[in-house]
């Protein structure tokens, strides 16, 4: 079979980390259960609606660029076109919005390790090489913008990476989770992935161990765990529903993965073309698939 071209890889990452956003915040905050449908009413929240924030502005400024970013949040904002906010992620809006600096609103502190910067940092993996120094510190300031938090980083830059590993026409696997701990500044995210390699563990046996929450250390690992176990988007989307808290960013994350990996063939269109935001999420990838910055 043929590898995904640039342009669906794109399209695959947005349209199935809006998918696992849609069907996972129906369940958000839930404890673990064995109940699943799919929702008849698939709508995006911050996960997403931040996500294309980014590209949008990418596509604008034809560069990735922390202050045009954090404008282009602040005009999103300003309209009420984002929604389910995160506390650290409200704060900074909140700050941004009243004239703040881009580099100095982030939530900072021990409960500031959420998953707002990495909820929004895939369509980085599109532009920046994490292994040049200037598009390591690049990636760094995009998450700074609203989580000055190093676990927050660290968690965006696993994500960062694994797309990265996945556009580049590798498989995720055993190898690539090792390779992954390798390349991640030690750290809490770090522990949890060694674990999680060392112990050859299901989507349910992790959260039988550990958390599914709003804390990074939590999330990426299991959406990373999550697209390495993957055949199905939506039976994975479901396994991460059933155990239960911060389902919609989990299911996000690791579909921007997925997406990425497979492009779109390999992706449910009937449930897709269901989702609230779906003409403006295939727009925007157009766009920005056009635009020339290369990694």
């Amino acid at each position: 079979m043929p590898q995904p071209t640039r342009e669906d890889r794109i399209i695959g990452c947005l349209l199935a980390g809006a998918l696992g956003d849609a069907i996972g915040s129906h369940f958000e905050g839930n404890p673990a259960s064995s109940d699943f449908a799919i929702p008849p009413d698939l709508h995006v929240t911050d996960d997403t609606q931040l996500t294309i924030a980014t590209c949008e502005s990418i596509v604008e400024a034809r560069a990735v660029n922390p202050e045009a970013i954090a404008n282009h949040f602040v005009r999103w904002f300003r309209a009420r076109r984002i929604t389910a906010i995160g506390a650290s992620t409200l704060k900074s809006l909140t700050e941004l919005d009243a004239g703040g600096h881009w580099a100095m609103v982030g939530a900072t502190g021990e409960y500031s390790a959420g998953n707002g910067a990495a909820m929004r940092i895939a369509p980085l993996a599109f532009c920046l090489n994490p292994d040049i120094d200037t598009d390591h510190q690049m990636i760094r300031d995009v998450c700074r913008i609203t989580h000055r938090n190093d676990e927050a980083y660290i968690g965006a830059l696993a994500i960062v990476r694994s797309m990265c590993h996945v556009i580049d026409g590798n498989q995720l696997n055993s190898d690539f989770l090792a390779a992954i701990v390798d390349s991640i500044p030690d750290s809490r995210v770090r522990d949890r992935l060694i674990a999680v390699r060392d112990s050859s563990m299901s989507i349910s046996d992790y959260g039988e161990c550990f958390a599914s929450s709003g804390y990074v250390v939590d999330s990426v690992p299991l959406a990373i765990l999550a697209a390495i176990h993957s055949s199905d988007v939506l039976s994975t989307i479901r396994q991460i529903v059933q155990c239960g808290g911060d389902t919609d960013t989990v299911s996000s994350m690791f579909g921007h993965i997925y997406g990425a990996a497979v492009g779109t063939g390999a992706l449910p269109m009937d449930t897709i073309n269901q989702i609230d935001a779906v003409s403006l999420v295939r727009e925007t990838a157009a766009r920005f698939s056009r635009i020339s910055i290369a990694r």
